[in-house]
């Protein structure tokens, strides 16, 4: 092993285990503040806010491969923005300081604050288009979702390989008018669906614990941001995920083409979005089938967090409860 890889492993112990933490609760509490009040754009800016100040806190070289937007649409935390005190070893970023927007502002289940760190170059560096997505959990053979077969037929296979009738499997679908001809062949073949407003990460993720969130399998467009964060999830959790960007304009294939990406009809798995040592962390904003969320205390603020090491496969779920609140303003 190299002094590089040797010191960025080092800090990677660092960050898995505190800093990486502090950054996604910040940005839930932050979120939190304005939950429920209607207020997307406020809530948003008081997540991205409060992740920025204490990624700049890291020691890390990092730059912002997936974020709020590219440079001309998103004044913090724009794609190629460099983070950290710069003064650590080289490592993508890719980040949602409000996953759910429209659900923290609603006060409605599964927002979270999310990030994702990894070796400088194993992160997609994608455009934030929308990106066409297909993702199971663990435990089944190679190859067993196919985002280029119908629902019904990744449905029927996937049925065959758990052992139970297609009509047992429940999908995870984004309720947008989008996807009114999957949901039609979902239910037309009998199996159910679990619509979601907002949180495709979340939905993704759910398909890693069937017995607690009851889905089998993930499908539909979403944003190209939320699939690169999901990806990194699974790679420290296990499962499958394919995914396509939705390129349909001259503008977002000039974009993609900027970026690096030279086939804009690649079919993405899970380790081409996100290989190597990868690190992913989310705290809830609001209470879901993940994680509950922000509680405010009279003197105590509690916060839960999922944080994920690809190389360890180690999964850790911390409750935190911060009782110096002036750290969070």
């Amino acid at each position: 092993m190299s002094t590089q890889d040797e010191t960025l492993s080092a800090v990677i112990d660092r960050i898995l285990t505190l800093e990486i933490v502090r950054v996604t609760e910040r940005a839930a509490v932050a979120a939190a503040r304005q939950r429920g009040r209607g207020d997307e754009r406020a809530a948003d800016q008081a997540a991205v806010d409060a992740m920025r100040r204490e990624l700049n806190r890291l020691p890390i070289d990092g730059t912002v491969v997936i974020g709020e937007g590219e440079r001309d649409e998103a004044p913090m935390l724009f794609i190629g923005e460099k983070v950290g005190l710069g003064t650590g070893p080289k490592v993508d970023i890719a980040l949602d300081p409000l996953e759910g927007t429209t659900i923290c502002a609603k006060d409605l289940p599964n927002s979270l604050a999310v990030i994702a760190i990894a070796e400088a170059g194993s992160l997609l560096n994608a455009p934030d288009v929308y990106m066409d997505k297909i993702a199971v959990g663990p435990g089944y053979e190679p190859g067993i979702v196919d985002i280029d077969a119908s629902p019904k037929a990744n449905i029927e296979k996937l049925a065959k390989a758990k052992g139970v009738p297609a009509n047992e499997i429940t999908a995870c679908v984004l309720d947008r008018p989008r996807h009114a001809k999957i949901i039609e062949e979902i239910r037309g073949m009998g199996a159910s669906i679990r619509l979601i407003g907002d949180g495709d990460i979340a939905g993704v993720i759910h398909t890693t614990n069937f017995d607690e969130t009851g889905i089998d399998i993930y499908m539909g467009v979403g944003g190209a941001p939320e699939g690169v964060l999901a990806a990194a999830a699974l790679r420290c959790i296990g499962g499958q995920m394919q995914a396509r960007l939705i390129l349909d304009t001259d503008e977002k294939k000039e974009r993609a083409t900027r970026m690096g990406i030279k086939d804009h009809d690649r079919v993405y798995s899970m380790e081409d979005m996100a290989k190597g040592d990868v690190l992913f962390a989310a705290t809830g904003v609001t209470d879901g089938n993940l994680l509950d969320g922000v509680r405010f205390g009279k003197s105590i603020i509690h916060t839960e967090t999922l944080v994920m090491r690809s190389a360890t496969q180690t999964v850790r779920t911390i409750r935190a409860e911060h009782r110096h609140f002036a750290k969070f303003h």
